[in-house]
């Protein structure tokens, strides 16, 4: 067994499931310490205008002929056939991986044991992407149901600065941000990063806080102080 993970046509896919481990190893030291990696992940990835493709009417149709939009390029219809936007990017980052890897090593196994032969790595990588990518759409059908959505009309994140959040998890400090939450005019929750916009502040879990200004993936804020602006957060 171990001498087919560590084959040389094996490789890729043993790499594939390794960085896999590595990012849930990551997410549970994370936790431990009031860091999601997937939230930071999500904060620091740019807005993509992903079609929201309808969930019902998706697994009914034949995939046969692929993703289909209205609009937008290739990799935006890519991306929103893997539910990108809907489910955490991580998530379906680790689901790929693990789909891509043990298909991978699968073939490769049964290859071996019926011709006694490995396909080349490089060709063996074609099949088991083509699995990997409809396995990694399914898993993201099947958790958007049960994520509940950020949003289902656009809303500008620059829109947030002057909204009440509540940090969530991890206490924010000046370069080391913790998860806050957020709901919008439409009582939809995002998730977001925040850091104390004054110098020496902490801001714990529990806290509201008014966001002042956005900075690249993260929001600087300060401690809110009036009760009328609490309601905001729901």
């Amino acid at each position: 067994m171990i001498e087919h993970v560590v084959a040389p046509q094996t490789a890729p896919f043993a790499v594939a499931l390794g960085v896999m481990l590595l990012i849930a190893l990551m997410e549970g030291v994370g936790l431990l310490f009031g860091i999601a990696f997937s939230s930071i992940v999500d904060a620091l990835l740019p807005d993509f205008d992903v079609p929201d493709v309808d969930v019902d009417a998706d697994i009914a149709a034949p995939d046969t002929a692929g993703p289909v939009a209205p609009d937008g390029g290739a990799v935006t219809q890519l991306l929103g056939w893997l539910c990108f936007g809907r489910v955490p990017a991580l998530v379906l980052l680790v689901a790929f991986l693990t789909a891509f890897g043990l298909s991978g090593l699968v073939l490769q196994g049964a290859l071996k044991s019926v011709a006694g032969i490995y396909m080349p790595g490089i060709l063996a990588v074609v099949p088991a992407f083509a699995f990997a990518l409809p396995a990694t759409r399914y898993l993201g059908l099947g958790l958007s149901k049960v994520v509940p959505k950020e949003e289902t009309e656009a809303v500008s994140r620059a829109g947030f600065v002057g909204k009440i959040a509540v940090v969530t998890r991890g206490t924010a400090k000046r370069g080391l941000p913790a998860e806050a939450k957020l709901r919008d005019r439409f009582g939809h929750t995002h998730y977001l990063l925040v850091e104390p916009d004054v110098d020496g502040e902490e801001l714990e879990a529990g806290s509201e806080v008014l966001l002042v200004r956005q900075t690249d993936g993260t929001f600087r804020a300060i401690r809110n102080t009036h009760v009328a602006l609490s309601r905001q957060t729901g």
